[in-house]
C-alpha cells in the first residue's frame, strides 16, 4: 500500500471553482465513507479548510487510486470531473508526505506561517478517526505532520513571516494603517461563531475595538463567544461583547465600523442590497459627478476641436486664428472665427469634408498666401510637399464617403470616491458577502480571493528556509520509519515460523526420548531457540535497516521468497498490527 493524496487549494484553483467545491460536514463524511469503501483505498482521511480540499489515501494501485479519488471528489463537491479536473493536483509516497508536512509548517498557507492549519489538520484527524477510517499508515502520518509543525513553530521563527488570516485581512481593510491604530474605537460585527469567527472576535478584541456583536444561528454559541470575551475585559482587552440572533444582522450593519462574516452557509450571507441599505446615509451628501476637463469636439465641418493635426504639428492649443473674411473658403469662417486651436491649414479643418468640398479646400489653399493665412507659430502648408497628403485624402474620401476625423482621446474626470464608512472581511467558503459590494460606495470589501492575491506580493521570512530544511529532514526520517515498519509483518512471520518449527522438534524429540526429565527437556529446548534467535538476529536486524533505505521496499519480498513464508500469514500481522493501531486510537478519542 502507498500514500496518495488527490486535491486542489487557492494555489491551484481559482476561488470561484473552491467556493462551489466546498464540501458540509455531512459530505466530507460520505466523501470518507465512500473512498474507505473504494477498491483502491484502504483508509483515508480528508482535509477541508476555507482554501483547500484535500483527500489522502493508502491505495494499493496509483492510477486506480488517482482515477477513483478524482472522481469521489468531484460527485461529493457537485462540481463536475471535467471542469474539476484541471486543478487538481497529486502527489504520491514521499511527495505526499513532504506536502503534508509543508502545509503543517504554513509553508503552503495563503499567508505563510500561520499556525491555524496545526488545529484543522488535528480535527481531521480525530474525524477520521472517529470515522475509523484512518489505519496505521494514515494515523502514523497525521500524528507527525502536528510534530513537525510544532516544531517549525518553535525553532524557527517562521510566526514572523506568518499571522491569521484574520490578522492579514485586517491588514489590507486598513489599507497601510496599523490596524491597532486603525481599529480603536471602532465598532464590530461577526457573524458566524466557529473556530475561525472565534479567532477574528479575539484579533479584533485586541486591536482595541470598543464593541464586539456576534450573530450566529445557534444562539447558545453566539452568548458563549461573547462570554469569553466579556470575561476577558480587564485584562489584555477592554471590549463590550454581545450576542444577537441572525436576523438583527442587518440592524446591526447600519451600526457597524466593521464586519467579519465566517459562516457554513451555502447562500449568500450579506448581499449587495443589504449592505448598500446598510450604509444608505452614512457616506454623507452624495458626490456629484465632476464637469469633464474637456469639453467634447463638435463634429462636421466647422469643428474647431479636433486639434489633432499632421499638418499643422504638435497636439499643443495654438492661438486663435483671425482668417478674416477671405472669399470663396469652403469653410464656415463665422463659425469657428476666434477658435483655440483651429487652422485653416490643419487636417482638423477639414474632417468630415466630402470630396468636392476637400477638393475646394485644396483649390483655395493653392491659390492664396498659405504663410499670411496661417496662425503664428503654427506650421506653414506646402502645398507641393502635401501633395501625397491631399491624395490619400482623397483616396480615404473614395473609400468611405468622408474624410475621416483623427481626435485625441478626451480626459474622463472620474468621481471622487468617499472614504469607507463600512469595512467587510469575508473569510466564508464558499463566499459569505455578494462580490457586488466591490462597487458600493463607503464600503471596502476584502474577501478569500482579494486576499490569495495580495498574499502572492506579501514578503517571505528568511526563516522559510531553514523550514523547509526541517520538512526534508522529517520526510526522510517519516518515509525511512515506514519503510521499516513494511517489512516488520514479514520479519514477525519470520519469527513465527522458526518458533514452530522449534515446537515442532521438540514434540518430536519428547517422542524418541520419552524417558528425558522436565530439567533436561527445558535444556534442550532453551539451547535449540538460543540457536534459532542467534542465526536470525543479524539477517533480520540488517534487513530492517536495509529496508529503512531508499528503495529498501524489495528487502520483505526477498525475505518472503528466501524462507518461502505465507503471504497469508504476513497479512494477518499486518492486520493484527492494524487493528490493534485502531484500537488505541478509539482509547485517545
Amino acid at each position: 500500500m502507498s500514500l496518495l493524496v488527490v486535491g486542489l487549494s487557492h494555489r491551484s484553483a481559482p476561488v470561484s471553482v473552491l467556493e462551489r467545491a466546498t464540501l458540509n460536514a455531512d459530505a466530507q463524511i460520505k466523501l470518507l465513507q465512500d473512498t474507505v469503501a473504494a477498491e483502491p483505498a484502504a483508509e483515508a482521511t480528508l482535509l477541508a479548510t476555507c482554501n483547500r480540499i484535500e483527500l489522502y489515501a493508502d491505495v494499493d494501485k496509483f492510477h486506480a487510486g488517482v482515477a477513483e479519488l478524482s472522481t469521489l471528489l468531484a460527485q461529493h463537491s457537485g462540481v463536475g470531473l471535467d471542469e474539476l479536473t484541471p486543478h487538481l493536483y497529486v502527489h504520491y509516497e514521499d511527495r505526499a508526505v513532504h506536502h503534508l508536512f509543508s502545509v503543517a509548517c504554513g509553508l503552503d498557507s495563503m499567508v505563510v506561517g500561520e499556525g491555524q492549519i496545526l488545529g484543522q489538520i488535528k480535527d481531521a484527524l480525530a474525524t477520521a478517526q472517529e470515522m475509523h477510517t484512518a489505519g496505521r499508515l494514515l494515523n502514523d502520518l497525521l500524528q507527525q505532520s502536528l510534530r513537525v509543525g510544532k516544531r517549525a513553530h518553535s525553532e524557527t521563527g517562521i510566526d514572523r513571516a506568518g499571522q491569521s488570516l484574520v490578522t492579514f485581512g485586517l491588514q489590507q481593510l486598513s489599507a497601510g494603517t496599523a490596524v491597532d491604530a486603525w481599529a480603536k474605537g471602532k465598532k464590530a460585527l461577526v457573524i458566524g461563531a466557529g473556530s475561525m469567527s472565534s479567532l477574528a472576535a479575539a484579533t479584533l478584541a485586541r486591536a482595541g475595538v470598543s464593541e464586539i456583536v456576534i450573530a450566529n444561528r445557534t444562539p447558545d454559541r453566539a452568548e458563549r463567544l461573547a462570554q469569553i470575551l466579556n470575561e476577558n475585559e480587564g485584562g489584555d482587552t477592554d471590549v463590550v461583547a454581545r450576542a444577537v440572533p441572525m436576523d438583527s444582522v442587518p440592524v446591526e450593519l447600519t451600526r457597524a465600523d466593521i464586519a467579519i462574516s465566517c459562516t457554513g452557509a451555502t447562500g449568500l450571507v450579506l448581499t449587495a442590497e443589504s449592505v448598500a441599505a446598510a450604509v444608505a446615509g452614512r457616506t454623507g451628501e452624495s458626490v456629484a459627478t465632476a464637469e469633464p476637463a474637456v469639453k467634447p469636439a463638435v463634429r462636421g465641418a466647422g469643428s474647431a476641436r479636433t486639434a489633432s493635426s499632421a499638418v499643422v504639428g504638435d497636439h499643443a492649443q495654438l492661438a486663435p486664428t483671425s482668417v478674416g473674411t477671405d472669399d470663396d473658403c469652403p469653410l464656415d469662417l463665422s463659425a469657428v472665427q476666434g477658435t483655440a486651436g483651429f487652422s485653416v491649414l490643419g487636417e482638423a479643418a477639414v474632417a468630415g469634408m466630402a470630396a468636392a468640398e476637400l477638393e475646394q479646400h485644396a483649390a483655395w489653399v493653392d491659390k492664396g498666401d498659405a504663410a499670411a493665412r496661417a496662425p503664428r507659430g503654427a506650421a506653414v502648408l506646402d502645398p507641393e510637399a502635401d501633395a501625397e497628403a491631399i491624395a490619400a485624402l482623397v483616396l480615404a474620401v473614395a473609400t468611405v464617403g468622408r474624410v475621416p476625423e483623427r481626435r485625441r482621446p478626451e480626459p474622463v474626470a472620474e468621481a471622487p470616491r468617499p472614504a469607507p464608512v463600512l469595512a467587510l472581511l469575508d473569510l466564508a467558503m464558499p463566499r459569505d458577502i455578494d462580490a457586488a459590494v466591490h462597487r458600493l460606495l463607503g464600503v471596502r470589501l476584502v474577501d478569500i480571493e482579494s486576499l490569495a492575491e495580495a498574499s502572492a506580493d506579501a514578503p517571505m521570512a528568511a526563516d522559510v528556509d531553514q523550514v523547509r530544511r526541517i520538512v526534508s529532514d522529517e520526510v526522510a526520517a517519516f518515509s525511512a520509519a515506514q519503510r521499516a515498519a513494511h517489512i516488520t509483518p514479514t520479519v514477525v512471520a519470520l519469527r513465527t515460523m522458526a518458533a514452530d518449527l522449534v515446537a515442532s522438534e521438540i514434540a518430536r524429540l519428547d517422542g524418541r526420548l520419552p524417558d528425558l526429565d522436565d530439567k533436561e527437556r527445558g535444556e534442550i529446548t532453551q539451547t535449540v531457540r538460543r540457536v534459532v534467535d542467534k542465526l536470525l538476529h543479524a539477517p533480520t536486524v540488517r534487513v530492517k535497516q536495509l529496508a529503512a533505505e531508499p528503495g529498501g521496499a524489495g528487502y520483505a519480498d526477498a525475505l518472503r521468497t528466501l524462507f518461502d513464508l505465507d503471504p497469508e500469514t504476513v497479512a494477518s500481522v499486518s492486520r493484527a498490527e492494524n487493528n490493534n493501531e485502531n484500537a488505541k486510537n478509539r482509547g485517545r478519542a
